[in-house]
């Protein structure tokens, strides 16, 4: 078989309360869908990314990927690297990429049909996850009650809330929102925290000493990611584990990040990267490097792929993403007991989007 049709479309979904990190506020997310269709198979990709990325997909993408075999994934994935040359890969084109990729993996493992775990070569039947949100928007409220689900619903023994508020302008109330975190959780949570490159370099270290009692295990993007060398600094000075990596788009991206020993473990996103086949090569970097990798976000994109992967550390269960993807998709997966395992009954990577329920929020 071959490709014979690959189409995308935007659906913006309204947040249920107002959201922020350290240097970003929305009230919405985009989610771009892309259906690649060979015969009577249909895999299924998707990115977290502006609506821009359709016309990437149908202008630029669809020319060198129809008429392929469904089979020939890694030649598909090559020949839309070269396509994007101009329009520039990292941003909204890797993220276009990084959907159809998906899309396609899920087509080909459905057209054999097999779980695609198990095309994929999986060496693990579950990968650990850990609760993640903790807007600074949250009250005090609000932040207990998503980390109460998680921690006694859910029996998530890791959890991530947002730091640096406003760009590190409020230091104070990070450091309280960080001890309220940690006399919600109790002390056998393991607690992270997430800055979004909101500090400087001393700021971030003057912080996570200030912190020292609440036990912080994990330190994310303290500085810009692009800040190899603050990362290094505060790598040096923190106890936390430091790490970055969600926003490469490419292969030497996240060789520079392992070169520079800027982090402790390294993440990427499928949904970004170059979808399912960069996001392996990544993977294999880190190694090469004895580093673990941590997915980020996109829980069930993720999933599959991260159970091929001997030092997967684990994968973020994002309440963006998790509402998205369990409100819109049928065979969502249950984060109960803080691991998520692909399904086996099902060919691909088992979820189908609800487009009835999705239609009313599509912007293109």
């Amino acid at each position: 078989m071959t490709v014979t049709e690959l189409t995308a479309a935007a659906y913006t979904i309204p947040t249920d309360s107002p959201e922020a990190d350290g240097t970003l506020a929305w009230d919405s997310t985009t989610v771009v869908l892309v259906h690649a269709h060979a015969s009577d198979a249909v895999g299924v990709g998707w990115t977290y990314a502006p609506a821009a990325c359709v016309p990437v997909v149908t202008d630029l993408l669809a020319p060198v990927v129809v008429g392929r075999s469904e089979q020939d994934v890694a030649g598909a994935h090559e020949a839309m690297v070269r396509a994007l040359r101009n329009a520039g890969r990292p941003g909204i084109a890797g993220c276009a990429l990084s959907a159809v990729d998906v899309a396609l993996w899920d087509l080909k493992a459905r057209s054999i049909p097999v779980p695609l775990h198990r095309l994929l070569g999986s060496v693990r039947d579950r990968v650990p996850i850990y609760g993640s949100g903790g807007f600074t928007t949250y009250d005090r409220s609000q932040l207990q009650d998503q980390l109460e689900h998680w921690v006694v619903d859910q029996r998530i023994p890791r959890v991530k809330i947002k730091i640096a508020e406003s760009w590190g302008t409020d230091p104070a109330r990070d450091l309280r929102r960080v001890r309220q975190a940690r006399e919600v959780i109790g002390e056998a949570t393991e607690l992270f925290v997430d800055a979004n490159g909101g500090y400087s370099c001393k700021q971030a270290i003057r912080v996570m000493q200030a912190a020292a009692d609440s036990d912080v295990r994990w330190l994310e993007e303290p500085v810009s990611s692009d800040d190899l060398d603050g990362l290094c600094r505060v790598r040096e000075a923190v106890r936390a584990d430091v790490t970055a990596g969600e926003y490469g788009y490419d292969l030497p991206y996240f060789r520079r990040m392992c070169a520079a020993g800027a982090v402790d473990c390294l993440q990427a996103d499928i949904t970004r990267c170059g979808g399912i086949t960069e996001w392996l090569r990544v993977a294999a970097l880190a190694a090469a490097h004895g580093l673990d990798i941590s997915a980020h976000c996109a829980p069930h994109l993720h999933v599959h792929a991260a159970t091929t992967v001997p030092h997967v550390r684990h994968l973020e269960w994002f309440h963006d993403h998790v509402r998205i993807e369990t409100r819109f998709f049928d065979g969502t997966l249950d984060p109960t007991g803080g691991n998520l395992s692909p399904r086996s009954d099902t060919a691909g990577h088992g979820l189908t989007p609800k487009i009835a329920d999705l239609e009313p929020f599509r912007v293109r």
